[in-house]
């Protein structure tokens, strides 16, 4: 994604993870669990890229609403289904966030989809 002069980066687990561990989406409605918050720079070649997936563990397919950065339908949401016990399905393929916003989730059933995923922080480093 970056060419010269972006700084590093360097791979995070999501803020709201433990030990880099899934994150259980139990909220049903906005605003949604807690998966990530930002890096709270807003200089331009300062972000978090972030990659999440999610996994059903239920025997039916759930709808996951991913609030990224905000909670305004439809602009801040992200919606898809994630079939049943299917493994890992893409939900954020590397989407840049700044200014301490934070990306969030609920799904259709509580407590049944997982997130994991991680951040790259790309910061202004001095070489």
């Amino acid at each position: 994604m970056c060419q010269n002069g972006c700084g590093d980066f360097k791979k995070r687990k999501l803020s709201a993870s433990s030990d880099g561990r899934g994150i259980k989406v139990a909220a049903t409605a906005t605003p949604g669990t807690l998966v990530h918050t930002a890096t709270e720079s807003i200089a331009a070649n300062e972000w978090d890229e972030v990659w999440l997936q999610a996994v059903n563990t239920s025997g039916s397919a759930v709808k996951l609403t991913v609030e990224w950065g905000g909670t305004t339908a439809p602009y801040d949401q992200v919606e898809i289904t994630i079939p049943a016990e299917s493994g890992f399905t893409k939900v954020i393929p590397g989407l840049v966030l700044q200014n301490g916003r934070e990306v969030r989730a609920f799904a259709a059933t509580a407590d049944v989809i997982v997130v994991h995923g991680f951040v790259n922080r790309f910061e202004n480093t001095p070489k």
